[in-house]
């Protein structure tokens, strides 16, 4: 297949899955992979299989063309075609909870000489690194990276990575609904998802159970079709705090049960601690102290590992509702705290805080 014959039949598979002619797009391009030898058309062709199957969400056939698009690249030795092949690695582990591939993944973009990472996919490269972090409990790592993605995205004025941040960032009701709005324009499904839950915890907050409910059901459908382990976690937590609610405290629990597995098997250690804070509620309203206990050595156990308290009073985060600061390094303390402090560099790293950000 020649070079025109390629392009035009990539632009064909683009045409009809705008056109959300899903399958019959991706069989073109699969045609195209099996009959070309030229290698960017096959790189091309390559990156259109694993968008498309990001987006579908399903994540190991995406995983399975990203692995062949890093061959393609480095047979054909060009630092930006390595950038976008591991980019699409590095998104790919992220949407199987491979956290610490994510990340490794992410550094080698960043770290290939002579690529235009800062002026195409550094907002992706960020997010997807965020998103590990997060997936992680490292927050202060996780809030660096989604910063710097949102000034990505607010310098090349693009509304769909401003969404997915947000989304990851957990934006207002208003923001998720733009973001629902364009993940059903795309076809998007992980963002549906991720739109969903988030519709879901407002109106739990709002004391509308019976709403929540079937959103919290419609998203772990999507949650469980795309293998996203660590969404399917968040929904159960939700559940849990639903039925709290009703007073229904064994159906919590086998919700906490079921979302504790996929935590643990996750690795996301700030769903665990979560997790551990309701089963500690339920067990102290029970009268269960042996159950009760477990579960308090276990909670602190958990903000140890995530260093979830402030580093001037050694008091724990969100223990107290009060009032948070996060400095410009993405170091966390109690305002008071830093109030009490009287310096201008941050207690931890010592760097410079002359324009704190507020949480």
């Amino acid at each position: 297949m020649g070079q025109d014959q390629t392009k035009q039949q990539i632009e064909k598979g683009l045409q009809l899955y705008q056109s959300n002619q899903t399958e019959k797009a991706l069989q073109v391009w699969m045609k195209v992979l099996e009959k070309n030898t030229n290698l960017v058309g096959r790189f091309r062709v390559l990156g259109c299989l694993v968008t498309a199957h990001s987006e579908m969400g399903r994540y190991k056939e995406m995983l399975k063309f990203a692995v062949v698009q890093i061959d393609t690249a480095r047979e054909l030795e060009d630092a930006d075609f390595l950038l976008e092949s591991y980019l699409n690695l590095a998104r790919s582990n992220e949407k199987l909870c491979e956290f610490h591939k994510t990340i490794s993944y992410c550094k080698t973009c960043l770290g290939l000489p002579g690529t235009r990472v800062g002026a195409h996919l550094g907002g992706q490269v960020s997010l997807s690194m965020g998103n590990a972090y997060l997936g992680l409990s490292l927050f202060q790592k996780a809030l660096e990276s989604f910063e710097k993605a949102l000034r990505y995205a607010h310098n090349n004025d693009d509304a769909m990575l401003e969404c997915r941040v947000c989304c990851s960032l957990g934006s207002f009701y208003a923001q998720v609904k733009e973001s629902m709005k364009i993940a059903l324009q795309h076809g998007d499904r992980p963002l549906q998802a991720l739109c969903l839950l988030c519709f879901a915890d407002i109106h739990r907050s709002r004391g509308d159970l019976e709403t929540a409910f079937p959103r919290y059901d419609s998203a772990m459908s999507i949650m469980t079709e795309i293998g996203n382990r660590l969404g399917q976690v968040q929904v159960l937590l939700g559940v849990a705090k639903c039925w709290m609610a009703r007073k229904a405290l064994e159906k919590a629990l086998d919700a906490i049960e079921r979302a504790q597995d996929l935590a643990e098997e996750v690795g996301n250690k700030l769903s665990q601690l979560k997790l551990h804070c309701l089963s500690e509620s339920i067990y102290r309203s029970k009268g269960l102290q042996r159950e009760l206990r477990a579960h308090v050595v276990h909670f602190h156990e958990c903000v140890e590992e995530t260093e979830l308290y402030c580093g001037l009073c050694g008091e724990s985060i969100g223990e107290r509702n009060s009032r948070l600061q996060a400095l410009p390094c993405s170091h966390i303390f109690h305002f008071r705290c830093l109030q009490n402090n009287g310096t201008r560099s941050c207690p931890n790293c010592r760097r410079l805080s002359m324009k704190p950000g507020f949480v």
